[in-house]
C-alpha cells in the first residue's frame, strides 16, 4: 500500500490513470474507501486521478493532536508536493469541499480548477443543519463501526435511494468499513469543521469554480451551494433535484459528464444547466 510522509504524518494514498492531475479530497470520517468507483474509473480514463486518506481517516496517521482545516490543506499541498504535483483540478466533497477551499486560498498556485460538491464556507454566514442532524453527527463518534455507518446513511442518501439500491448500499457498506476511523480522530475531524470560515475570502478565489449540490441534503443544507456560487468570482453552480448529502447519487452519469465537460472547458466556457 502506498503512502509518503507529508508534515508529520505518513499519508496512504492511490493514483489512477494518467495525464492532467486531478486531486479528489473525501470528507469527514471517510477515505478512499467511500469513493464512488464509477466516478474513480471515469475520471481516471481523462485525468492522473489522485486520492488519500485525510489525517485521522483510513490508512493515513491518526497523531492526537488538534486537527483544523488549515493542517488538512497543509497535507494535501504537501501530498502533492511529495508526488512532484505543481498544479492539479482539485475536487473536494463535504469536508473535503472545505479543504479544497483553504488549499486554493492558501496556495492558489497548486489549484487549475475547482470542484465544490456538497460543502459549505463554515462561520456564522453558513446554513447549519437541523439541530437534530447536528446533534446526531456529534454523538456517532462513539458508536461501533458498523452501527455508525447504518445511523449515517439516512443523512447520506435519501430514503427512496437506499431502498431501492440494496445492491448499491451492501457494496458501500463492505467498503467503508474496510478501515473505519476511530472514534477519537472522528471528534478531532469535527473539531476541524467547527473552527472552520472561508466566507469572506471566498471573493479571493480567481481560479474557475464549479459548485454542485444536492436539493435533498440534509447534512449540508443547499443553500450552502448558494452562497459558494454567489461568493467566488463566476462561479457556476449545478443543483440536483433527487440528491441528498452523496450528491452524485441517483444521477451518477450526469453528475459524471458535467464534472468532466466543467474540466475539459475552456475558461470562457459556462456550464449554465441546473438538474
Amino acid at each position: 500500500m502506498p503512502s509518503v510522509k507529508v508534515n508529520d504524518i505518513n499519508m496512504y494514498y492511490e493514483i489512477h490513470g494518467d495525464g492532467f492531475p486531478l486531486v479528489m479530497i473525501m470528507g469527514l470520517s471517510a477515505n478512499i474507501d467511500w469513493w464512488n468507483p464509477e466516478i474513480i474509473e471515469q475520471c481516471s480514463q481523462n485525468y492522473k486521478t489522485v486520492i488519500f486518506d485525510n489525517r485521522g481517516a483510513g490508512r493515513t496517521d491518526k497523531p492526537e493532536i488538534d486537527y483544523s482545516i488549515k493542517m488538512f490543506a497543509d497535507d494535501t499541498k504537501g501530498l502533492m508536493d511529495a508526488l512532484n504535483i505543481d498544479r492539479a483540478h482539485v475536487l473536494g466533497v463535504s469536508m473535503g469541499g472545505m479543504i479544497a477551499q483553504e488549499l486554493v486560498l492558501n496556495y492558489p498556485e497548486k489549484v487549475e480548477k475547482l470542484v465544490l460538491g456538497c460543502t459549505n464556507c463554515g462561520g456564522s454566514k453558513s446554513i447549519p443543519p437541523g439541530e437534530e442532524v447536528l446533534t446526531k453527527m456529534v454523538s456517532l463518534g462513539g458508536l461501533p463501526p458498523e452501527e455508525m455507518l447504518q445511523e449515517f446513511l439516512p443523512y447520506l442518501l435519501t430514503e427512496e435511494f437506499i431502498r431501492n439500491n440494496p445492491e448499491y448500499i451492501e457494496s458501500f457498506k463492505q467498503r467503508a468499513l474496510i478501515a473505519p476511523i476511530p472514534a477519537d480522530a472522528y471528534q478531532r475531524q469535527i473539531n476541524a469543521i467547527l473552527g472552520f470560515n472561508t466566507y469572506r475570502r471566498l471573493k479571493k478565489i480567481e481560479v474557475p469554480t464549479l459548485v454542485i449540490h444536492g436539493k435533498r441534503d440534509l447534512l449540508v443544507p443547499t443553500e450552502n451551494g448558494e452562497i459558494l456560487a454567489e461568493k467566488i468570482p463566476g462561479a457556476q453552480l449545478l443543483l440536483l433535484d433527487n440528491a441528498a448529502h452523496f450528491y452524485d447519487q441517483p444521477d451518477t452519469d450526469k453528475v459524471i459528464s458535467s464534472t468532466l465537460e466543467f474540466l475539459k472547458a475552456s475558461v470562457e466556457k459556462v456550464i449554465d444547466k441546473v438538474i
